[in-house]
């Protein structure tokens, strides 16, 4: 019984020397620590007056004021889309003044879309990539568009691989198969049958219930025999 007591003994001074140590680094580092909590709370407190104060004003006045851009792109004004009518602002404004909101965000996708449309691959190519891809629904699209650009820009290879990405991007019965029959048509172009094989079938196999996949068949046996010939 007394070697229990001895332990139970020397378990206690052990727990008191620790707590005296750390009485002691508390007394030593009090103003230290106090001044680290100070820190803390004064970063939370911008962090969220940050938020309160600044971002949120920002992304409701790029909210306001992208809804005319919008509409002039599906009016298929893309002059005024893109550079505003003198009062409204074009899509180009709104990246430069609110361009860290998300409708600035989206404002690049709408001017490289916008630059597709007129022909200037290029800088499509550059506004498109530039896009944040955080909506699933314009995410697939955007790197389709690219796809599209470097197609019309006569560089098939790059073109297939942001199509294969955009296909990939995001699982759905819409965007997925009409990449992936891009993927094709581009591969087959190239002389790439099996790889064009591989998409169509892909389109046959996981997206039968696509506007694609009802005459999908014939692409893949136009394939087939493009392969038997080789």
């Amino acid at each position: 019984m007394a070697k229990k007591s001895t332990a139970g003994d020397d378990r206690m001074v052990a727990v008191e020397e620790a707590l005296g140590k750390t009485e002691q680094f508390v007394e030593k580092n009090q103003k230290l620590l106090m001044y680290a909590i100070m820190g803390i709370i004064i970063v939370v407190l911008v962090y969220f007056g940050y938020q309160k104060f600044y971002t949120s004003p920002m992304e409701k006045n790029a909210q306001d004021q992208i809804f005319m851009a919008q509409k002039y792109f599906e009016m298929d004004s893309l002059n005024r889309a893109l550079y505003g009518d003198g009062n409204a602002l074009g899509f180009l404004d709104i990246i430069d003044d609110y361009g860290r909101t998300k409708s600035g965000n989206l404002a690049k996708y709408y001017a490289g879309i916008c630059y597709l449309k007129m022909g200037n691959f290029e800088e499509a190519i550059d506004y498109l990539e530039s896009h944040d891809p955080v909506d699933q629904n314009i995410g697939p699209m955007a790197l389709g568009a690219i796809g599209d650009a470097y197609m019309e820009l006569n560089e098939p290879d790059r073109a297939v691989a942001y199509y294969l990405e955009a296909a990939n991007d995001v699982d759905n019965d819409f965007t997925s198969p009409m990449f992936l029959y891009k993927a094709g048509m581009t591969y087959e172009m190239l002389g790439a049958y099996e790889d064009a094989y591989d998409a169509y079938n892909r389109i046959f196999m996981e997206y039968y219930k696509s506007v694609e996949a009802r005459s999908i068949e014939r692409n893949i046996a136009r394939m087939k025999a493009m392969m038997e010939k080789e």
